[in-house]
């Protein structure tokens, strides 16, 4: 026997969108995310793969990324301080969505130049 599907709830899905533009919106949270995913731990690594971003803008972006549990930030006693962030496998769920939207930015632009 199949279950039957709950009805979907259009506020409810409008919430959960606007929860999740809150998180990840923005022009340079998913670079962020998608630089530490790819290997820039450190705070200069991640700044110089992410062109047009601001030493101030990024260190906002991480510290937002720290308080929704996204990023791993690591402090190691080494003179000058060393600082780490990592993904953990909560940011890792955010994946097939970036890259979901990877392939459908490469669409559109296909597609807009497709119409010229």
């Amino acid at each position: 026997m199949e279950k039957a599907m709950a009805p979907r709830s259009q506020q409810a899905e409008l919430k959960a969108l606007q929860d999740t533009i809150y998180v990840v919106g923005g022009k340079w949270t998913l670079p962020v995310i998608n630089s530490i995913c790819n290997g820039n731990r450190r705070f200069r690594e991640i700044e110089r793969s992410i062109p047009g971003i601001t030493t101030r803008m990024l260190s906002r972006v991480l510290k937002d990324l720290e308080l929704n549990n996204l990023v791993v930030r690591t402090v190691y006693d080494e003179s000058p301080a060393l600082v780490e962030y990592t993904s953990n496998d909560y940011c890792k769920t955010l994946g097939p969505v970036i890259q979901a939207m990877i392939l459908w930015g490469q669409q559109h632009k296909h597609k807009i130049r497709s119409k010229k």
